[in-house]
């Protein structure tokens, strides 16, 4: 099983030579992964969670494959509906390209109804046109999706590619509608922020449907003393009740689980260091 880290690519304390030293330290311990999140504009209520600057993800990813050499880089997750599938067709398949073939492209619905409004998209229909793009995407990868009849279905005109070797497409969300997305159109299902319990009861609804990947993205928020295990969300703990999460999300056959160290609070990116040693603790019992 592959680990990853989620990278805050916003918020006061964070500049290009932050992202650099990020980048930097996240490949240099060991990791196998490092995904960035995606806004277009930073309305209100974006704000309140993720304020300005926010840096744009494939714009920032492509400066920081030139940076690094061997970890993966990716979207989580790319919000579909904000741009046109072609659009994100191109600048995955060129990100992918060129990084050497290291990119994952994590996807899903979004959730700023405010930012939806500014970019004059209607926010109801936020999944529909989700499924629509994901099967426009397919589609330009000569990957038909049967019975697909959306405003994309018909690309004449428009020259289809291969899709290129290795790059995979993880639907993010928890609802079931996630799921059956995910076992649609994607190749790994990634559910953000959860317990252990849910996701249990998840996986249950989730093989009911049909099989994908399984790639989680999970907090990481460690402390002296241990957890209840009731309300207490998966990496949320001391190492060992970190550790026992990572075993059984293996065990549950995830490929890949994806590390979000960002506690919610925006000052929190004025001192990257104090998640650094977080990820090092947690590499470090990994290798025990």
């Amino acid at each position: 099983m592959q680990i990853g880290v989620n990278v805050p690519n916003f918020g006061p304390g964070t500049d290009p030579a932050t992202l650099e030293r990020w980048a930097r330290v996240v490949e240099g311990l060991g990791f196998d992964l490092l995904m960035v999140s995606d806004h277009v504009t930073v309305t209100p209520d974006v704000a309140e969670q993720y304020p300005p600057p926010f840096y744009e993800p494939f714009t920032t990813l492509a400066w920081l494959a030139g940076i690094t050499k061997r970890i993966r880089i990716g979207t989580t997750v790319l919000i579909m509906p904000y741009r046109h599938p072609l659009l994100t067709v191109q600048m995955a398949t060129t990100l992918h390209r060129l990084s050497g073939g290291r990119f994952v492209l994590g996807v899903g619905v979004g959730w700023a109804r405010q930012e939806f409004e500014a970019l004059g998209l209607p926010f109801n229909r936020r999944g529909a046109m989700t499924d629509d793009y994901l099967a426009a995407v397919r589609t330009h990868w000569n990957q038909d999706v049967a019975e697909h009849h959306g405003p994309f279905a018909d690309f004449t005109g428009v020259h289809t590619a291969p899709r290129p070797d290795g790059l995979p497409i993880w639907v993010g969300g928890n609802s079931d509608a996630a799921m059956r997305r995910a076992i649609r159109y994607g190749d790994a299902w990634h559910p953000i922020s959860f317990t252990m319990p849910w996701f249990r009861e998840a996986l249950v609804r989730l093989r009911a449907e049909g099989q994908v990947a399984l790639a989680p993205r999970i907090k990481l928020r460690l402390t002296d003393t241990p957890l209840a295990d009731e309300d207490r969300r998966a990496g949320e703990g001391t190492l060992d009740q970190v550790s026992a999460d990572l075993e059984e999300l293996r065990e549950f056959g995830a490929g890949t689980v994806l590390l979000d160290p960002f506690g919610g609070d925006p000052e929190e990116t004025r001192h990257p260091e104090r998640h650094w040693s977080a990820l090092a603790a947690v590499i470090a019992q990994l290798k025990k």
